[in-house]
């Protein structure tokens, strides 16, 4: 009998346990509901708890030494937080802020197309879209002015009749607002945005004890010199469907009225830049009282971008741009008048320069001209509207995405080809009578009648001739091949968007043996972008070995503090497949273009500092010819390689100028 009991004991003393837990919860139960019901549902209806989200700090661009290109401004703003506003005393808090500011000179938001005159209420112009729909919401018939749509908002909104014209539309316009902007205890409303310091004293000091008036500092993106690259920095923009499904998987929290990164650095490093949104979980009694506030996820910044340009040289760049287009312009004009004909460079309107560091392919320098002011383009769409229909195209980016003709830049290649194939050696010689007709649909002119020409003296006075002939005997695959090597037709490797270009025979939709010798001096179908020429360049500086072409230098913390990712290394793409010794035979050549007293260059770089290999160029095309130029130096230990191109500016002194200020400007550092 006892073994059988001590059997059960176990299962005994478990029921017990399970009694006895059982009982507990019943009697808290009988205690919450029964005896104490009221009072905890009293409770629990006296306190309420928000989820606000607060948003990230962007990351800012910077040059490679550290000069601020995109960088966040602190302003100021005047918010009413519902959480804590006594809606009793709304009205008369408003009607304070709006005296205030009209002490200190400054503007509260006026959401309505409606604005005070002397004479009264006034539509705003250009509002037909805006004033059609407040009509429609007040129930206003179509011809309803300014006047009576405040009656109404007044109405509305229960606006004291006796208030002054001003305090009423006030009221209207603000309650009128709040609506609009979805005021709630999650959602701040904004008075007044980008408020004078004077303001912020004003409204700190006369709002002591006025509860849901705050005064809070926010950061507006904008670049610190708007016209200089902003087809390379980018812009923001309202995020659209694609994007939002795109990016939501992310971990940056993307909400659907967040704007992101459209083109440029802004969208290539999109993610970088955007940080990470935070959570805070506020709770307020009943009567308006916040009890607790915690901040459950704080908010990070996005990270610091770092470009390899730098802003001295981008500004030569841009400067130096602008001012020789505009001086081809002008004596293009006048020979035009002086000859009685068109064509002679009065159409130069743009152009584009690059300039690369030799050692790693780095963008030290690219400019777009016409160019446009980045700030203006963020904010206003009346300027983005005047900048789409302007027929010069400023919102192109001419150095990366602009694909030109650049004529006899081209020859290099050709050279070097021809050598390397043993088409010719250096001592070739072949003469020119100026009229190279060995193809009569494809007849190519040349400048001068050269006569006897051997390489040297063709690269060094831009002999169409000589190099007609050469690709002739090189043809049109062999040619193409070398060339891609040199990145011709190739993407460069930059981080945001670029041409890819077209590459004569490669690309072409049809070919005739006679193209190939238009295709020898750079003309046919060669359409390449000032980046591809500046790496070409790049590259036989740099003996044969291409390197990818990038414009980010490193990424670090918000802080600038802890490098995140570095792109500084130097990455070999290809090598271009020609000896060292038809390498520097070219190189010499080159060098004689500036050097020699026949060569193309020597006018601007004979007595130059350093000694400069070069490559003029004239394309044909539709309008005045471009000019080109394209160089590096010094010669003896290159360190940087430029291209330029000017788009109808006919004389090669403009082109040839604007890379000789980037060279002061580098060697003057």
């Amino acid at each position: 009998m006892r073994k059988k009991l001590r059997g059960k004991l176990p299962f005994m003393i478990c029921g017990i346990i399970a009694l006895f837990v059982a009982a507990v919860f019943a009697a808290r139960l009988v205690d919450w509901q029964l005896i104490h019901g009221k009072e905890y549902k009293r409770l629990s209806t006296r306190s309420t708890s928000f989820n606000v989200d607060t948003s990230p700090t962007r990351g800012e661009i910077l040059d490679r030494n550290g000069v601020g290109l995109v960088t966040n401004i602190t302003h100021y703003k005047i918010v009413f937080d519902k959480l804590y506003v006594d809606e009793s005393k709304l009205d008369s808090t408003i009607l304070s802020l709006v005296d205030l500011l009209d002490k200190t000179g400054d503007k509260w938001d006026n959401a309505l197309p409606i604005t005070l005159t002397k004479n009264g209420f006034a539509f705003e112009d250009d509002s037909d879209d805006e004033i059609s729909e407040l009509r429609s919401e007040l129930g206003a018939p179509s011809d309803a002015d300014a006047a009576r749509c405040v009656e109404l908002l007044c109405d509305k909104y229960s606006v004291d009749g006796d208030l002054s014209d001003a305090h009423r539309f006030a009221l209207a316009s603000v309650r009128y607002n709040m609506v609009r902007e979805n005021y709630s205890n999650s959602n701040p409303y904004t008075f007044a945005s980008d408020v004078s310091r004077d303001a912020v004293t004003a409204v700190s000091e006369n709002t002591q004890g006025v509860g849901g008036v705050d005064v809070r500092t926010y950061l507006v993106r904008a670049a610190d010199n708007p016209a200089l690259a902003p087809h390379i920095l980018g812009a923001l923009g309202a995020i659209s469907k694609e994007e939002y499904d795109e990016l939501s998987y992310s971990a940056k929290n993307y909400g659907i009225n967040d704007e992101v990164g459209k083109f440029g650095i802004e969208k290539a490093f999109e993610e970088e830049l955007k940080g990470e949104g935070g959570t805070k979980i506020i709770q307020r009694n009943s009567d308006g009282t916040i009890v607790d506030t915690v901040e459950t996820i704080n908010a990070k910044p996005g990270n610091t971008v770092y470009l390899t340009l730098d802003s001295k040289l981008q500004q030569v760049a841009a400067k130096s741009l602008e001012t020789n287009i505009k001086a081809a312009q002008k004596e293009g004009k006048e020979e035009s008048e002086e000859k009685g004909k068109k064509l002679q460079g009065e159409d130069c309107e743009s152009g584009a320069v690059v300039m690369l560091d030799v050692n790693d392919f780095s963008v030290l320098a690219a400019a777009s001209y016409p160019t446009y002011d980045l700030n203006k383009y963020s904010e206003y769409d009346d300027y983005y509207t005047t900048l789409s229909n302007d027929k010069k195209s400023p919102l192109y980016n001419r150095a990366f995405s602009g694909t030109f003709e650049w004529g006899s830049v081209f020859k290099p290649i050709v050279a070097m080809a021809a050598l390397e194939e043993k088409i010719i050696t250096p001592e070739t010689k072949i003469y020119c009578t100026q009229k190279y007709d060995y193809y009569p649909s494809n007849v190519v002119e040349c400048m001068h009648k050269h006569e006897e020409m051997d390489l040297r003296s063709a690269i060094a006075q831009s002999c169409n001739y000589y190099f007609a002939e050469v690709g002739r005997l090189l043809g049109i695959d062999t040619m193409y091949l070398y060339a891609e090597k040199f990145g011709l037709g190739e993407y460069t490797g930059l981080e945001i968007e670029e041409s890819k270009g077209t590459l004569a025979g490669r690309d072409s939709t049809e070919w005739q043996p006679g193209n190939t010798v238009q295709a020898a001096i750079g003309q046919s179908d060669n359409a390449f972008t000032p980046v591809q020429l500046a790496t070409y360049a790049a590259t036989i500086a740099n003996n044969g070995v291409r390197l990818k072409t990038h414009i980010v230098s490193k990424i670090t913390d918000y802080e600038r503090k802890e490098v995140v990712a570095d792109y500084s290394g130097a990455e070999v793409e290809d090598e271009c497949g020609v000896s060292q010794k038809n390498l520097k035979t070219v190189q010499e050549d080159m060098l004689g273009v500036t050097q020699s007293e026949e060569g193309t260059g020597y006018s601007v770089f004979g007595g130059y500092k350093v000694k400069v290999a070069a490559k003029t160029g004239t394309a044909e095309n539709s309008g005045s010819d471009h000019t080109t130029f394209m160089c590096y130096a010094p010669y003896d230990k290159p360190q940087v390689a430029i291209a330029v191109v000017l788009e109808h500016g006919v004389r090669g002194k403009y082109s040839m100028q604007v890379a000789k200020d980037l060279l002061d400007a580098y060697f003057n550092k």
